[in-house]
């Protein structure tokens, strides 16, 4: 279990806070939200862990179930699936603004030229057209998530074998 804990935990939390860096760059306060409260989360799991707490870890595993959820929304978002359109819904940043993932202007290989005398943007924004990017945004969203994922099963498998251990050790 130690040994879970000493590579699984702060891989977690390392990839939270990298995708909390880029939430803030391009104003996604939705995921600025959810990654706040994930990273909460993993320190009440690794609290959990060190304290002997079942408790705690329990509570882990359930945030855990709501990431799956949350990211598994994400990639359908990014991927628009059913109804689900970038272009119409501003749900990542609560409808407060134009602004969009950061990686759409600054992805690998990406040109950004603006298009000037623009009728389309609201006087404190402008237009921009992006292309040569090698990857385009939506998949490395789509990826950053899918690697969320991935590493909250991991961490719900943990947490439940750990809560488990400690359950049995207080019974005996």
């Amino acid at each position: 279990a130690a040994a879970v804990t000493g590579a699984l935990i702060p891989l977690s939390q390392v990839a939270a806070l990298e995708r909390q860096i880029f939430d803030f760059l391009g104003y996604q306060w939705a995921p600025i939200l959810a990654n706040f409260l994930h990273i909460m989360a993993v320190i009440l799991g690794i609290f959990g862990t060190i304290q002997y707490r079942s408790r705690y870890l329990m509570m882990y595993a359930v945030w855990l179930v709501l990431w799956v959820g949350w990211n598994a929304f994400i990639i359908c978002f990014y991927l628009e699936v059913g109804r689900l359109s970038q272009d119409r819904d501003f749900i990542m940043t609560f409808n407060t603004s134009l602004h969009r993932s950061w990686w759409m202007e600054n992805g690998p290989g990406c040109l950004v030229t603006p298009v000037l005398n623009s009728n389309l943007a609201p006087e404190d924004h402008h237009v921009i057209t992006v292309s040569g990017c090698l990857l385009d945004y939506q998949y490395i969203e789509v990826v950053s998530s899918a690697a969320q994922i991935f590493l909250a099963l991991f961490g719900f498998v943990y947490a439940c074998y750990v809560s488990k251990v400690f359950l049995e050790e207080e019974d005996s």
